[in-house]
């Protein structure tokens, strides 16, 4: 499924420090019925959002008005646990395109830039100030530059690294298979080439 370019990106972020953020958290094992991709992100963090009775929690970052935004700021091991594409599903229905925490499960990592959400790997401490400054300024805006390989705020900066197919496939809006049919022209000149 090919996703919009993902060039650079400033937003305000939605802050969720909890560190361990496993996949069962981000969309609970109960909202799985469904086999197509949309849907999924009014379950985000469901039973962190809701109550036994399905009144929203207060004080949980996505239900606060003061945080907005396409940037989701976790706490360390986001996505740890089970395997479920679901979770990214989730982050990107809902509207994030980047989450970013200073270590991600590499199995959520990988889903995660194989439905057009990009994982921002930063040091613990960047990953500290940033929360701190998110929590006291809702309206920090923060940037991430794909290109260069860089996210940033106020007068912070930090580079991140991320697997280059993955990062050309962002940058150009493919999945997998956009990035084999974008080859097409040099696959049937190798194969006249060769034959």
């Amino acid at each position: 499924m090919s996703k919009d370019k993902f060039i650079k990106l400033v937003s305000a972020s939605v802050p969720v420090p909890n560190e361990n953020i496993d996949t069962d958290q981000i969309i609970p094992a109960r909202f799985l019925k469904a086999t197509t991709r949309e849907g999924f992100g009014e379950n985000l963090f469901r039973d962190w959002r809701y109550d036994s009775n399905n009144n929203p929690i207060k004080d949980f970052a996505l239900n606060n008005s003061s945080y907005s935004g396409k940037i989701l700021v976790a706490g360390k091991n986001f996505g740890c646990g089970s395997s479920r594409e679901h979770a990214a599903w989730a982050i990107y229905d809902y509207g994030f395109r980047v989450v970013v925490s200073s270590f991600f499960a590499d199995i959520f990592k990988n889903n995660a830039l194989n439905n057009a959400v990009l994982p921002v790997v930063v040091s613990d401490s960047f990953l500290k100030k940033l929360l701190e400054t998110i929590q006291s300024n809702p309206n920090t805006q923060v940037s991430i530059d794909l290109e260069n390989q860089k996210i940033g705020y106020d007068n912070q900066s930090e580079n991140f690294e991320i697997n280059p197919y993955k990062k050309e496939c962002l940058i150009n809006g493919y999945d997998d298979i956009d990035y084999l049919l974008n080859l097409n022209k040099e696959v049937r000149e190798f194969d006249l080439a060769h034959s």
